[in-house]
């Protein structure tokens, strides 16, 4: 399977304030954009035909992305204007750039070291026309649930805090054959949980599937998810060798710091000035951020607001 759809069109409220800096999948995870690491991670599977669905700020992930040569793929792009169009009427409308069935569906704010060879195989052998990625549901409370039968059919789903013990949580990948969308109309809003899906399952039993595994599974929300993201995968990814890169979280492009500054467990993104003897610690600096000189920031995150002025908010810790 060589072809994979990232739904990056969502608005991902629950992320703000940081993405009115930027789209979720634009956003830095440990230094690197959250969409280049989905594509890296799909590239490794030797999935190189790619498509994203953009509404939201695009030109913020058209930025980075590119046309993807850069990472060994081809990006291309479906765009959702003037509505966004939903977890199903997305794929709908990206199917004929895609030209595979079936195919990847990737969400944009999740990472995962998910097997996708285990995954394509099981979907082969069901004959099913979508299989769904799931892991044991050990936060029912947090996470909505899968619900699936002793043959693995999924037979109904249950939202974020009615999800029962013993459900399974969908991490964000999924195999679809075109078919799974035919009842959309190209350019209609429609949403696959609790809409087709739910359609598919009462009408065609055994159509959607589970493909339940041990696969890891990082989340990228709300700003605390993130934080934790990347701190563990900063911790995995940083190398000894520079002392600055060891006392951040994340460091963006064109970032200078005066030697007089103090940084502690801080995500610094692009185009960044921190002044001489500033203090940042627990912090999140957005783009085009001067910190001024002296001044002191702990557990804030930091945005440039109207005519470069700074805006200081608390960052969310749960």
């Amino acid at each position: 399977m060589s072809h994979a759809l990232i739904l990056a069109a969502g608005l991902s409220t629950r992320l703000r304030p940081l993405t009115l800096v930027r789209a979720k999948p634009a956003i830095p995870v440990a230094g690197s954009p959250l969409a280049e690491r989905i594509i890296r991670w799909l590239v490794s599977h030797d999935v190189r035909e790619i498509v994203l669905n953009l509404h939201y700020k695009p030109e913020t992930i058209t930025r980075v992305m590119g046309d993807g040569r850069h990472l060994g793929a081809r990006v291309r792009y479906s765009w959702e204007q003037p509505d966004v169009l939903g977890s199903a009427g997305g794929p709908r409308l990206a199917s004929p750039l895609l030209a595979a069935d079936p195919f990847l569906i990737v969400n944009g704010d999740t990472l995962t070291d998910l097997d996708l060879g285990a995954l394509a195989a099981a979907h082969a052998r069901s004959e099913a026309l979508v299989t769904m990625a799931l892991v044991p549901n050990n936060d029912p409370h947090r996470y909505g649930g899968v619900r699936l039968d002793a043959r693995g059919q999924v037979v109904g789903f249950a939202k974020r805090g009615e999800a029962a013990v013993g459900s399974h949580h969908f991490i964000g990948v999924q195999v679809a054959s075109a078919g799974a969308f035919a009842s959309v109309r190209p350019g209609e809003a429609r949403n696959s949980v609790g809409d087709v899906y739910d359609t598919l399952i009462a009408s065609r039993p055994g159509s959607v599937r589970g493909f339940v595994c041990s696969a890891g599974f990082w989340d990228i929300g709300s700003v605390a998810d993130y934080w934790r993201t990347s701190r563990t995968l900063a911790a995995a990814e940083t190398t000894p060798d520079t002392q600055l890169r060891a006392t951040l979280l994340g460091l963006g492009r064109q970032v200078h710091v005066d030697p007089t500054a103090t940084i502690h467990e801080s995500i610094v993104w692009d185009r960044v000035t921190v002044g001489a003897r500033a203090v940042l610690d627990g912090c999140i600096v957005t783009d085009d951020v001067t910190v001024p000189s002296g001044s002191e920031h702990r557990n804030a995150i930091l945005l440039c607001g109207p005519e470069q002025t700074l805006t200081v908010v608390p960052r969310p810790t749960d």
